[in-house]
């Protein structure tokens, strides 16, 4: 990793085709302006960490699953065969 000091209007060049500039710098917060090609993909790092969970927790455990449909499936022959004695 490297890191760099950069004071406001200053700049840093990433390859021949990414500039980043320092817009603002606060206490707590910086303001970059990133010049790069459309290709290039910018995201913060926490809408990744954010979107890696939300992966995760819509992936369903396979052992969850299958315990659901054998409940629904005991459930539904109960009901079958409480049914079926009621006719009689």
């Amino acid at each position: 990793m490297l890191i760099l000091q950069r004071k406001k209007n200053e700049s840093l060049v990433i390859g021949e085709n990414i500039k980043i500039t320092i817009v603002d710098a606060g206490n707590d917060c910086v303001k970059l302006a990133i010049d790069a090609p459309k290709d290039i993909t910018i995201v913060r790092s926490e809408l990744l960490e954010a979107a890696s969970i939300n992966q995760e927790a819509s992936t369903p455990d396979t052992s969850s699953v299958m315990l659901l449909q054998q409940l629904l499936h005991q459930t539904s022959t109960k009901a079958t065969k409480k049914s079926q004695k009621n006719e009689t």
